[in-house]
C-alpha cells in the first residue's frame, strides 16, 4: 500500500474529526484568549509605571546634588582681577 498524501488511507478524513468543537468550547477559548491578553497588558502597564517611577526617581536625586553644590562647575577660566605684567 502506497500512501502519496495523508488521509489516502482511509479515504479522507472522518467529519466527526473535523468538528472544531462546540459553540460552548469556542466561547470557552475567546474568554481564554481575552484573559491572557488582559494579564499582558496589566504586566506591560506595570513595567511602564516602575520604568516612569525610576526616572521620577533619578530627576529628582540630580536635583538634590545640583541643589547642594556650591557652585556650578565653569569650563572657562576666571579672569585675573589684575593686569598681566610685562
Amino acid at each position: 500500500m502506497r500512501l502519496d498524501r495523508l488521509g489516502d488511507e482511509g479515504e479522507g478524513i472522518a467529519e466527526s474529526d473535523t468538528d472544531t468543537g462546540s459553540e460552548g468550547d469556542t466561547i470557552m477559548f475567546e474568554i481564554e484568549l481575552h484573559r491572557l491578553r488582559h494579564d499582558e497588558l496589566i504586566r506591560r502597564a506595570e513595567t511602564e509605571r516602575r520604568v516612569r517611577e525610576a526616572v521620577r526617581v533619578r530627576r529628582a536625586a540630580r536635583r538634590g546634588t545640583a541643589a547642594r553644590g556650591a557652585e556650578p562647575e565653569s569650563h572657562t577660566r576666571r579672569r585675573s582681577w589684575f593686569a598681566r605684567t610685562a
